[in-house]
C-alpha cells in the first residue's frame, strides 16, 4: 500500500496524485503549474522546467527526501529543440551522480500550454 503525500501544490482536478510513499520509495510526477494556484505557467522551456524542478523539490521535500535521493527520471518534452535549453535547468538542479533519465519527446501533454512533465523515483532508505 502507498500514502499520498500532500505537498503544497494544488491538486489535479484529474483524478491522480501528484506525490505518492511506498515505504521507502517515492513516486512522483510534476508538471509546471503555481503550486498555489494550480494554473500552467507559461513561458519558454526554461521557465517551465524550473517550475517543474521546483515542484520536484518540492514534492520531495514533503516526502522527507530531497533531490539527492531521485534515483530516476523520466522527462516528456514537447519539441526536441528544447532538449538543450531543458538540460541546463536540469543540471541546477542535479549534481554527479545523476539519476538515471530518459527523456522523451512527444506530440504533447495534457493542457495545451506546457512544454514538460516530469515523473521522477526516488528511494528515502539510508
Amino acid at each position: 500500500m502507498f500514502s499520498v503525500i500532500d505537498t503544497g501544490i494544488a491538486r489535479s482536478k484529474a483524478p491522480v496524485n501528484g506525490t505518492v510513499r511506498a515505504g521507502d520509495r517515492v513516486y512522483t510526477t510534476q508538471i509546471p503549474k503555481d503550486p498555489k494556484t494550480g494554473a500552467v505557467v507559461e513561458g519558454d522551456i526554461t521557465v517551465q522546467m524550473r517550475r517543474t524542478l521546483e515542484n520536484l523539490k518540492l514534492s520531495m521535500e514533503a516526502a522527507g527526501g530531497s533531490l539527492r535521493d531521485v534515483a530516476q527520471v523520466l522527462i516528456f518534452i514537447t519539441d526536441a529543440k528544447d532538449f538543450d535549453a531543458m538540460n541546463r535547468v536540469y543540471t541546477e538542479y542535479f549534481a554527479e551522480p545523476y539519476p538515471t533519465r530518459a527523456t522523451v519527446v512527444v506530440k504533447e501533454l495534457i493542457g495545451g500550454k506546457t512544454k514538460v512533465e516530469i515523473q521522477a523515483q526516488a528511494w528515502l532508505g539510508r
